[in-house]
Order: C-alpha cells, then sequence, then structure tokens
C-alpha cells in the first residue's frame, strides 16, 4: 500500500509499508557514512579494519556505476585474497565471548551482523548505555535497500531484535526473543544518520518485555515490542549444543550440554 503522509497513525489500521515507494532522480553520488563510523582505532582488532574495507567494497559494487571490466579484475582479486585467508586459517571457529552487562554495549557482540564492528554484513549500529537502555545510530548504505531510497524491511526486523534484546542485557535480564511485534510508521530513509533507542520495560517471570524506535530527527520511523523470554544455563546450553550438532562445520567452543541432559527441542525456547 502507499504511505500518505496526513495518515493517522493513531489508527491501528494505518501501518505504513515501505514497499512501493518509487525513486525520483535518486544520485548516485552521496555521503559517506558518518565519520567515526566503522573506522578503527591504532592498535585495535585487524578484522575490524577488515571488516570496514568489506563494508566499503559492498557498497560500492553495489550503488555505484563501475565498469565491467574493473568490476572483472577486482573480482579475480578479492578471490585470490580470499584463498588466501581459507587456506591459513586455523581448524574450528574463533571462540565467542560472552557479553558483560557492566561493560559497554557496542562490545556485547563484536561479530554481530547488527552493532559487531567487526562483521562486515552490520552497518554497524552504533550504541551506547544510557538511562538504564540504550540509544544509538545508524547509517544505512547501499547494501542495505528495499524500495528504493528505503532501508528494507527485515534490515529494520533485525535491528529491533538486536537493539531490545541488548537492551534487556543492559537491565540485568538477558533473553532469547519470543515474539517480536513491529510497526512500520513511515519508509525508512537510506543513507542518513538515524537515532535509535531502545529499553527493558519489565519481567513477568521469565517474560521479559522492551520496546525501540528509529526516528529521523523527531520524525518517528518504526517501533518495536518484543517478548523475551528468559532461559536457565542448563537450556541454554542444550539449544546451542543441538544447533551445533545440525551443522557441518564446528560451530561452538567450549559449550557443551550438562551430563545427562536431553536433546534440545526444536519448538523453541519454553
Amino acid at each position: 500500500m502507499s504511505p500518505a503522509d496526513d495518515q493517522d497513525l493513531d489508527d491501528e489500521a494505518s501501518g505504513v509499508s515501505d514497499f512501493g515507494i518509487s525513486a525520483r532522480g535518486e544520485p548516485v553520488v552521496g555521503p559517506r557514512p558518518p565519520a567515526g563510523a566503522g573506522e578503527v582505532a591504532p592498535g585495535a582488532d585487524p578484522r575490524v579494519a577488515l571488516a570496514d574495507a568489506q563494508r566499503r567494497i559492498t557498497s560500492a559494487s553495489i550503488g555505484r556505476p563501475l565498469s565491467d571490466s574493473l568490476l572483472t579484475l577486482v573480482a579475480g582479486e578479492l578471490s585470490a585474497i580470499a584463498d588466501r585467508l581459507e587456506e591459513e586459517a586455523g581448524p574450528g571457529r574463533r571462540a565467542r565471548s560472552q557479553p558483560d552487562p557492566a561493560g559497554d554495549p557496542q562490545h556485547f557482540f563484536p561479530t554481530s551482523p547488527v552493532i559487531g564492528f567487526a562483521n562486515p554484513i552490520a552497518p554497524p549500529v552504533v550504541v551506547e548505555a544510557h538511562s538504564g537502555g540504550l540509544r544509538g545510530t545508524a547509517f544505512f548504505d547501499y547494501p542495505y535497500e528495499g524500495p528504493p531510497t528505503c532501508v528494507h524491511g527485515g534490515v529494520i526486523a533485525m535491528v529491533f531484535d538486536e537493539l531490545l534484546g541488548a537492551a534487556n542485557i543492559v537491565a540485568g535480564c538477558p533473553a532469547m526473543t519470543g515474539t517480536l511485534t513491529i510497526r512500520y510508521r513511515k519508509p525508512t530513509p537510506l543513507r542518513t544518520t538515524l537515532h535509535l533507542e531502545a529499553a527493558c520495560l519489565g519481567r513477568q517471570g521469565r517474560k521479559i518485555t522492551a520496546r525501540g524506535t528509529i526516528s529521523h530527527g523527531d520524525l518517528l520511523l518504526a517501533e518495536a515490542e518484543g517478548i523475551f523470554i528468559e532461559l536457565i544455563p542448563e537450556r541454554f546450553l542444550q539449544i546451542v549444543a543441538g544447533a551445533a550438532g545440525t551443522s557441518t562445520e564446528p560451530l561452538t567452543s567450549g559449550f557443551a550440554p550438562p551430563a545427562g541432559s536431553a536433546p534440545a527441542k526444536e519448538d523453541g525456547p519454553t
């Protein structure tokens, strides 16, 4: 459906789809992400620098006019780099550290596809603890485009899932997503700085509720509310071990279910 600017957003039926928005003369050359986003301080993890370079390559190849001859040349060079990385990599996978609730939320998940500066898939979203919750900024470049000039709705859902979960960690209530309800108020613009907020609202037993928003200036673009389920450590280990058992590659390091525990069920956290 086509959103109207004067649509009554207080009406429950007024959810705005971000599909069907036509681009009118979108400039090919646009802004780079804000200064400091994705940049690496001296002595930092080199994977962060590598991820930033990969983001630049991806954005240029998707969104900029480049000749086939140049793309063919660069593809060969990158393929050689990928071969080298795969050949020199050690066995298994790198161990994942557990998030420190008292630490910087930006470092909860260094390889997250949302806030992980070491993951080239991540924009990345920049976050900080604020008033018991989270606030942050995001700049979505060409790889995250859905409708012309707009961020893909699925990307917005992924960002909310991460932000609300991280806000729960900040509040001392880590949990796994049970349900996530998103309301798309307005199309979310590509290649501009957006502001995000998230907070844990409370808990009832093992059910934890959190809420978040994405805005452009004073304009609310999307909001989400999620119900998260707290898992006891033994149950979490069962889920990790069960997921790892379905993979053809080793996914875990140092994770194992408690002795005598039953295999993880496939019907989600209970």
